[in-house]
This record gives C-alpha cells, structure tokens and sequence, in this order.
C-alpha cells in the first residue's frame, strides 16, 4: 500500500514535469516559429513588389508604345518611359530601367513595340539569417500597336481644315490603301464637289466632312478621333548640295543629275538619267508639248522651287528602288513651309515614288498615278481633283509604307 502511495504521490509531480517540458520546448521552438512567420510575411511582401513593379512596367512599355506610334523621337519615348515607370512605383535610387524599341527578345521583336525592363533592390528583413544580400527583383513588359493598314494620301497638318481636300468632278480608286489626315479639325478630310472616292477606309485625327459620293470598301462610316499616322519619311536627310549649278542643254541631249538653279522649264523630249536633282529656286515647269522620262530619279526643291507641270505633258517618271532616296521621286526641303506644288499630267502618264512635301501643299489636277497604281502623296495638305487608281502593293518600287495605326496592348 504505501509503495501504490508513493506511486500516485509521484504521478503528480510527473503531470508537472510534462508540463514545464512542453513550456520550454514551446519557448524554445518561438523564435523559430516567429521566424517561419516572417519569413512568410517577407515572401508576401516580394510579392507585392514584384507586383508592384509589374505594374509600372506595364505603364511604363504602354505608353512609350503610345509615343512610338505618334512618331515622337526615341529620346522622348525613353524618356517617357522612365517617368512613368517612376510615377507608378519604380525608384531609379533602388533600381534599372532599361528601354528597347524595337525588344531584343520574345515573339515582338519589330519596330511597333517598345520593351521595358525594370529592376528594384530590397533589403532583407528576416531572411537575414541566410543571406545579408538585397533581393533583386526584376520584371519585363512589352507593348505593341496594330496596324490598321495603309495610306496612299497622308496629310502631316495638325490643325488644317480640309488638310486632304479630294474635291471636283473626278473619280478616285484606292485599292487596299487608305485616306488619312493628322489634322484635329472637324473637317480635316473634305470629299465634296462631284467627286466620287472609292476607298477602304477614310480616317482622321479630328473629323470627316462628306458632300459627294464616298464609297467604303472595309470601313462602315469614315473613321474620326484615329491616332495620327507618322511620317514614313521623317528621318530622311536632306541631300548634298553641289556646288555648281548645271544647265538642261539643247536638243535631246540627256539630263544629268546635278543642281539647277533659278528654274527648268521643258518644251520638248527629253530624257533624265539617273541620280538626284536639287532644284534650287524658281519653277521646274514641263509645258504642254513637253514629253520626258527619268527612272531612279529624284528631284529634291529647294530655295523655294517649285514645280508646275501642265497638264497636256507627257511625263513617266519613277523613283530608285534602293538606297538613300529610295521611293522618293519628288522630296520638298522641309525648312520651307510656303510654297504649293502643282502636278497635272494627262491619263497615260506616269509618276511612281512618293511625292514627298512634308511642310508644303500638294496640289493634284491631272489624270495619273504610278506604275500599277504605284504613287504616295505625303504633305503637309493635300489638294487632290484627278481621275486615277492608286494601290498598296508597290513595295518593288522602293517605298516606304505609310502605315495607318491601331490600337496598342501590352503583349508579354
């Protein structure tokens, strides 16, 4: 009996000495437990910055695409970039931010998207223990923009009313080409008079004003309220200037390529050779009688030249198809903004290449167009009353596409 006592005595003590061991295995096991925790709660929170930086980086690759299809400078789409990135979490103190257009990896690698790399650097919290180094975390977007086809008639004024004025008693046929204004006014494109236009789609930054007969072979209604388009041909330089001026001669001796000052004027036949012509000054005027021809030519105005071509003048021109001035077969010196170009030529005349007058008016009268419908009309306005049909598959001849954006979205 006593020893059963002894042993009920002793459960006592047992029960507490259980006790006082599960209290320190627990004491024990805390720090650690706390640890798991914040190691947890710091894991949480790299999350969240990753997310975070996700997010400006989106932004950020969102709206340089955005500046990339307005045709703004590669210094100010990185620049934007940047400060989006910025304004949405990213701290250039703690991170990188690199830019790229067109990307250097993935499925978008073309001159429509801009790729944006972020970086951030964290300081551990408790992770500590493993490790004294800052987490890098690091993220990637990339944003594209659709393109909503072509143009064959761009006008670059921004606040022009009627900055494409299509007008009079002819008829127009763009096949797989489009009509576009940059112009923010309610009738930057005006279709009146007579005229019958047959186009895939009519757009324009501001609005469309119709008067005649439009007929749209893709589009439902005219397009308003479209993101400009950019000039194909922005960064296209000015040629050199030779130092002499050159003279036409008589007969039907050959043109050559060079420099003519105070104006051409041409009566008759003849034949220009290939190369660059700089018109310094006065008019290049090709009179009714007047019968020429000139492939992988093009002929630069300067010094306020200008051209005046009658409309009874048989003229077949066409532009190189490679090089400097490929597809350029008339280019207006962009520091001029005053003079007004006036081509005329009679249906079976010919003019393929870009008609390039990126501060000047275009004024078309006459009954033509390229090759295979192979011509680009690119100014500042664009004055147009001729019968032809322009096309958009003339990538043979050298010019650059006149592409019609679309919307942007971010893609990877």
């Amino acid at each position: 009996m006593s020893s059963a006592r002894g042993f009920k005595g002793l459960f006592p003590r047992w029960k507490d000495s259980e006790s006082g061991n599960v209290a320190i295995i627990a004491a024990l096991a805390m720090p650690l437990v706390l640890g798991f925790c914040g190691m947890g709660i710091e894991t949480a929170y790299w999350f969240y910055k990753q997310r975070l930086l996700q997010g400006a980086a989106d932004i950020a690759a969102y709206n340089a695409t955005v500046a990339l299809r307005n045709g703004e400078p590669t210094a100010q789409i990185l620049s934007k970039a940047s400060t989006d990135a910025s304004s949405n979490g990213w701290t250039s103190a703690n991170g990188t931010i690199q830019v790229n257009t067109p990307p250097v990896a993935g499925n978008f690698k073309n001159g429509n998207s801009v790729e944006v790399l972020l970086t951030d650097s964290e300081q551990r919290m408790f992770s500590k223990i493993f490790n004294n180094g800052p987490i890098q975390i690091s993220v990637r977007s990339v944003a594209n923009y659709q393109s909503s086809g072509q143009a064959c008639m761009l006008a670059l004024d921004k606040t022009a009313s009627q900055a494409v004025r299509i007008w009079g008693n002819n008829t127009t046929t763009l096949n797989g080409c489009n009509v576009m204004s940059d112009s923010f006014a309610n009738d930057a494109v005006a279709v009146g008079g007579s005229s019958h236009l047959t186009a895939p789609c009519v757009l324009s930054v501001g609005g469309v004003s119709v008067q005649s007969t439009l007929t749209l072979t893709q589009c439902a209604t005219p397009t308003t309220n479209a993101p400009p388009a950019v000039d194909p041909y922005r960064n296209l330089p000015a040629p050199p200037i030779p130092q002499n001026c050159s003279n036409v001669g008589g007969g039907n001796s050959p043109i050559q390529p060079g420099r003519y000052c105070g104006g051409v004027s041409i009566n008759s036949t003849k034949t220009f050779k290939p190369g660059v012509y700089v018109l310094d000054g006065g008019t290049f005027k090709l009179n009714a009688n007047a019968v020429v021809d000139g492939s992988g030519v093009t002929f630069y105005l300067t010094n306020g030249a200008t051209v005046q071509f009658n409309g009874g003048a048989q003229i077949n021109f066409s532009a190189p198809t490679s090089g400097t001035y490929s597809g350029i077969l008339f280019y207006g010196d962009r520091t001029q903004p005053t003079a007004s170009q006036s081509f005329n030529g009679n249906g079976s005349s010919t003019m393929t290449g870009a008609l390039y007058f990126p501060t000047q008016q275009v004024q078309m009268n006459g009954n033509f167009t390229g090759v295979n419908g192979c011509m680009q009309v690119i100014a500042d306005t664009i004055n147009y009353s001729g019968n032809a049909t322009f096309a958009s598959n003339c990538a043979a001849t050298g010019m650059a596409a006149i592409t019609v954006p679309g919307g942007v979205a971010v893609v990877e």
